[in-house]
């Protein structure tokens, strides 16, 4: 199976974006005609079923197109080539908007799960399937963002600020408590986790430990650390003494 292999974009920024393009009457009637069509439409299609000229049709339409909705094309509709320039149609693309404040991210979860169940081995039960396959997943993500970045190496303080670019896509809310801990203030698997704790909360901390290990952060764990409303996994040095003592010294 596949891989994620890059960091999101911010996707809640994104798919709030793309709800603020559709609050516009005229605009989210059209984008739901196309919907529905069935075939690319015309801006004088578009335009004749909401009631609008053909002008103002254009102008919502490359909205919609601007912010993903919509894709654009030129074509002769029933491929009859006609003289003069071909009309300008739209169709809708796979984009499907989802907006979670705080941020949850179940497709992720699902996704790691199906691997799971589809990759276990013989001598693994689900649950080993399960830590296996989201320490993979993290691995591989920090491997190619080390990859991406070529950070060089990374001591506890640097690779807690090149983890949090993927904390954040994943909204994950990070906090930086002191230079060498990082507190987690959303759980993006909620309510799920509640509901299996020991499982998804042991992935989430397998997923996490892997992207360490993948962007070779040197000095910090992940570690199991529930508080009420927050995620139950914190970033922390792997000997707090020694770490406590080198900042002391500096």
């Amino acid at each position: 199976m596949a891989s994620e292999q890059t960091v999101p974009a911010d996707t809640v920024g994104s798919a709030i974006d793309s709800v603020s393009v559709l609050s516009e009457d005229s605009r989210r009637r059209m984008f739901a005609f196309i919907r529905r069509a069935g075939h690319a439409v015309t801006r004088d299609e578009a335009a004749a079923n909401v009631g609008i000229s053909r002008k103002l049709a254009a102008f919502h339409l490359d909205k919609l197109v601007d912010a993903g909705l919509l894709r654009a094309r030129y074509e002769t509709p029933g491929g009859i080539r006609k003289v003069g320039r071909r009309p300008k149609v739209y169709e809708p693309t796979d984009a499907q908007i989802t907006v979670s404040i705080p941020d949850r991210r179940h497709e992720l979860l699902a996704d790691l799960l199906l691997e799971a169940v589809l990759t276990e081995g013989a001598d693994e039960n689900a649950v080993q399937s399960a830590m296996r396959t989201a320490e993979r997943r993290g691995r591989q993500l920090g491997e190619a963002a080390r990859e991406e970045t070529r950070p060089g190496r990374l001591g506890p303080e640097r690779g807690l600020t090149a983890c949090e670019a993927l904390l954040e896509a994943y909204g994950y809310e990070p906090v930086r408590e002191t230079p060498t801990r990082l507190r987690l203030r959303n759980c993006p698997f909620h309510p799920l986790a509640v509901k299996a704790p020991d499982l998804v909360c042991g992935m989430n901390r397998a997923f996490l430990g892997g992207y360490l290990t993948g962007l070779e952060v040197n000095g910090i764990q992940a570690v199991l650390a529930p508080e009420p409303g927050e995620c139950c996994v914190r970033l922390c040095p792997t000997d707090p003494d020694r770490v406590d003592q080198t900042l002391q010294d500096h």
